[in-house]
């Protein structure tokens, strides 16, 4: 990873993106707060579900061709599916922020967090899709390392 030096950003770039996550997850606290809720907590078979759910939207904002509409302002993309952070500053921050399924997992995680304290019915329904797709991503990649281990084998 390159340093804060070693790219065209300042700290204070940064620094606006983690403040803005505060604020997001402040947010989240505050309404979970007015609607009663003591503290928005997980039952123990919520964290797989909203796990793979994270997994799946960090992956398909990061990977997938279809929301190459969102990164495309912030990030070069070439063939064979390189991608670099475009711009500097703020822009060059969020960038990397959306080349990173990591970065954007803890973001996507805080995305289904606000949504399960302000509409639980809703969130159920989108992270047991997002949860459905992250299974089905992992049974099409294991079916391939299947498929090509035979293929290897048989040669």
């Amino acid at each position: 990873m390159e340093t804060v030096e070693e790219t065209p950003t300042a700290r204070s770039d940064y620094a606006l993106v983690s403040l803005s996550y505060l604020a997001l997850l402040g947010g989240i606290a505050e309404s979970s707060r007015r609607r009663g809720d003591a503290l928005v907590s997980l039952e123990a078979g919520e964290l797989v579900p909203l796990s793979l759910a994270a997994f799946a939207l960090s992956k398909m904002i990061v990977h997938e061709k279809v929301e190459s509409w969102m990164r495309a302002p912030f990030v070069d993309e070439q063939a064979g599916g390189e991608k670099r952070p475009k711009g500097r500053r703020l822009r060059f921050a969020v960038g990397e922020l959306l080349t990173c399924t990591r970065c954007i997992g803890a973001w996507a995680a805080l995305g289904l967090m606000g949504v399960r304290t302000v509409a639980p019915p809703q969130a159920r329904l989108l992270t047991s899709v997002l949860a459905v797709s992250a299974g089905s991503d992992f049974l099409h990649s294991a079916f391939t390392l299947i498929c090509r281990r035979g293929e290897a084998i048989g040669d």
